[in-house]
């Protein structure tokens, strides 16, 4: 069992996540800005409203900590698309000196298939899409991944494909080798599964893995 803060846990994978985690008995402490309204009865949960992007929250979020999965989100938007974010690398950019001092090594973070190198793996169509629809967001994930990869933390990123709704099935593909990356589907609920079990498992520490069906 560990103690895990997970950062976005209020919605999405971070829901998700926060649901599996205490299925799997760890004690989880969900930070959002409305954590408090997460409507999850569990004596192993702590709610904790608070911003990512202040220190005094991180910091208190940190307390007492083994484990810490950032799975921050945005909304989608037609103002998203046009202006981008900066949500992902100033986090980050609070979260890991506040790991470093707290004593904490064990990172997991979601990002997405077309973060860091992996946005160079999508064919000529299909990558004009995607930089005309999110490349402004994940320009600031690939920002974010760099930061990750030099802190010298015990870090997992996790690259899903295009998120659905579906159910938990266990069955999707966890892609490491760059040659075997791809776009594709996979739901929140299995993006969660692997994020909870990256919690007792190191195989993948200093890895950035593609998953999809």
């Amino acid at each position: 069992m560990a103690r895990v803060v997970i950062f976005g846990g209020s919605r999405g994978v971070g829901l998700e996540t926060v649901k599996q985690a205490l299925a799997a008995g760890h004690e989880v402490r969900a930070v959002a800005r409305t954590a408090s309204k997460i409507g999850l009865s569990h004596s192993g949960l702590e709610r904790l409203d608070g911003s990512a992007l202040d220190p005094a929250h991180v910091a208190q979020a940190l307390d007492g900590i083994d484990v810490v999965i950032q799975a921050l989100g945005v909304a989608a938007g037609p103002g998203m698309v046009r202006r981008g974010t900066d949500l992902f690398s100033r986090s980050t950019t609070l979260l890991l000196p506040a790991m470093a001092a707290a004593g904490i090594r064990r990172l997991i973070c979601l990002t997405g298939y077309g973060a860091g190198d992996s946005r160079s793996t999508y064919g000529c169509l299909s990558g004009f899409a995607f930089t005309l629809l999110l490349g402004r967001v994940y320009d600031d994930k690939t920002v974010q991944e760099g930061l990750i990869r030099q802190s010298g933390l015990d870090w997992t990123i996790a690259r899903p494909g295009i998120l659905t709704n579906g159910s938990r099935t266990g069955r999707y593909k966890v892609l490491v080798e760059r040659r075997k990356w791809r776009q594709g589907l996979i739901s929140r609920a299995d993006v969660a599964d692997f994020l909870v079990q990256q919690i007792d498992d190191d195989t993948l520490i200093g890895k950035a893995p593609v998953l999809v069906y």
